[in-house]
């Protein structure tokens, strides 16, 4: 019974957290998602949502005054990745940031090398990330639904490996780097039109705390309850 229970409750917890996001601020999502079961209930949202990198995010997040810290942190990243990587979408989600470029910026279509304009605004990318070394970031690689399950998977994996080399050749630290293929399983557009299969063929940057930036903020929330 009680093995029955616990999927139950994170079920619950993730349609709970799924309404509420929607009427709340970056700041209060932060505050919340690290408190609700961590990375079971990133994953559980995750699969319920479709949207991985929301999963991600949450499963990565600490919540309380440490997350609210974190935040604040990464406005300003992604303020300054707005204003310097005009090719990328940019959103705030909890205590994360969500980077989607489509893959006809990066590659040629159904290849994986990085084209010369590509290199540009992962350049610009570049720049932002080295500013913020106490993060970690998530390469994920995404296919529409055109071809084989097996062949979508792999295309997408050497594509987030062909982006992490790049920014390891950059001098980003291979220890920040996750690169992750998730072929056609999680489209965020209609496949059902030649644009929507277009945006479904994307690369996504997920930018979260690493261990440094969570305790540091953990000691920050400490000192200012003194």
């Amino acid at each position: 019974m009680r093995q029955f229970i616990k999927p139950i409750y994170y079920i619950v917890a993730a349609a709970v957290l799924l309404a509420a996001c929607k009427t709340m601020t970056k700041t209060q999502k932060g505050a919340i998602i690290g408190t609700s079961g961590g990375a079971a209930i990133g994953a559980v949202i995750g699969r319920a949502s479709g949207n991985t990198a929301l999963g991600t995010i949450i499963g990565a997040a600490v919540g309380g005054t440490a997350g609210v810290l974190i935040g604040k942190k990464m406005d300003k990243q992604a303020e300054e990745i707005k204003k310097q990587v005009p090719n990328a979408k940019v959103e705030r989600v909890g205590e994360g940031i969500e980077i989607e470029f489509e893959s006809k910026i990066l590659f040629d279509f159904d290849k994986s090398n990085l084209q010369p304009a590509a290199k540009k605004s992962l350049d610009e990318l570049v720049t932002i990330l080295k500013k913020y070394p106490d993060t970690n970031i998530e390469i994920q690689g995404h296919t529409d639904n055109k071809g084989t399950d097996s062949y979508n998977e792999a295309l997408s994996q050497k594509r987030a490996n062909a982006v992490m080399i790049y920014l390891v050749d950059k001098g980003i630290a291979s220890s920040r780097l996750n690169p992750k293929a998730y072929g056609e399983r999680y489209p965020k557009y209609s496949n059902d039109t030649e644009e929507g299969r277009a945006q479904n063929r994307r690369v996504e940057f997920l930018i979260t705390a690493n261990e440094k930036m969570k305790s540091d903020a953990e000691k920050e929330a400490q000192n200012s309850g003194k």
